[in-house]
């Protein structure tokens, strides 16, 4: 009897699992934004939960929350200011460099793609007025704009989602009791727990995140690559996207640092300089520090990198490392289960 009970679930495992992963996936306007309003909310609540504590009515911590959310925003704002305020300061002999240069990787392309172009025309013109390049760009743009609605959309979203969170409209810790541990006692210790891991991988990955923008800006700085400023928020912003946002950064970097330092050495230099600051930070500093939070090794990271890369694209990336981390909390408290957080460790 015990055999086919077990059985039978391991064979509802095998038809649950996929259906969840697709559900996810096309349900995915819903489960991002509310994803990302639980965790915001787990990172306020222990402020929530200080101002209860010191008998301060609810309403005055969430005027906090909100101020402070406000000067989060005012903070981003007036750095991408500072930001592009440094891009607006380009020179006319740059902008003659950078023409130069771009048109020197445009020509093996034309000669390459057998561009026809006019005897007075630049090979980046002939380029860019080629029909199947200008309906990728005009594709791309379009693209863009969607992904712009997007990102306004799911943080408008997750805004109210952690509204809701915070006002107790949504109880995490009884959808953990009702849903998963049926205990009181157990859910609380699970839900401190996860908010506690919530907490420790955001300050880790800021940490890392500033650490990557400091180094890449002093980088720019010393090989005399312009807009070290706006590099380092730029590699600060990208280290959130794991894999993806360091390998991205690094290789338009490396494509306009190409268009800036003529030394071949100092270019190599350079690229050498920025490859080493993501992977000595991004691949060994990082996974020390998360590692010694969480345990979870590194094949793990990947491999629930990839399914949630595959099932939510870029905001997937974003949120895979914590969502990891509270499946593996979530494993441990089952004797069933713990074999699987161990392998997960």
């Amino acid at each position: 009897m015990e055999k086919e009970l077990s059985a039978i679930k391991k064979l509802l495992t095998i038809i649950v699992v996929p259906l969840v992963i697709y559900l996810l996936n096309v349900m995915d306007t819903i489960f991002i934004p509310l994803t990302f309003g639980l965790f915001f909310a787990l990172l306020f609540t222990p402020i929530l939960r200080w101002f209860t504590s010191k008998k301060i009515p609810k309403a005055i911590g969430m005027i906090f929350v909100l101020i402070m959310m406000s000067g989060i925003v005012l903070g981003t704002y007036k750095i991408l200011e500072m930001t592009s305020s440094e891009l607006m300061a380009i020179d006319e002999e740059f902008i003659e460099k950078f023409d130069s240069k771009l048109d020197e990787l445009a020509r093996p392309v034309v000669n390459f793609m057998r561009i026809e172009k006019e005897p007075d025309e630049s090979h980046i013109a002939a380029l860019l007025n080629n029909e199947k390049i200008v309906s990728n760009i005009v594709g791309n743009i379009g693209g863009g704009i969607n992904a712009a609605k997007n990102f306004l959309s799911v943080l408008l979203m997750s805004v109210f989602f952690m509204a809701l969170f915070l006002a107790g409209s949504v109880n995490v810790q009884n959808v953990l009791e009702v849903l998963i541990f049926k205990q009181e006692e157990m859910s609380r210790n699970t839900y401190h727990q996860i908010e506690k891991g919530v907490f420790t991988y955001v300050l880790v990955k800021v940490f890392v995140s500033a650490l990557t923008g400091i180094g890449i800006s002093l980088a720019c700085y010393f090989f005399g690559v312009s807009f070290p400023i706006f590099w380092g928020v730029a590699a600060f912003l990208l280290n959130f996207i794991q894999i993806i946002g360091s390998a991205l950064l690094v290789g338009i970097l490396a494509l306009f640092a190409f268009v800036e330092l003529s030394a071949t050495g100092s270019l190599v230099g350079f690229i050498i300089i920025i490859v080493g600051v993501q992977f000595i930070i991004g691949n060994i500093l990082e996974p020390i520090m998360l590692g010694r939070s969480f345990s979870i090794n590194t094949i793990t990271v990947l491999v629930m990198l990839s399914i949630w890369g595959i099932i939510w694209g870029i905001p997937g990336l974003v949120l895979s490392i914590p969502m990891t981390a509270m499946l593996k909390i979530i494993l441990e408290k089952f004797p069933s289960t713990q074999v699987y957080a161990k392998l997960m460790s």
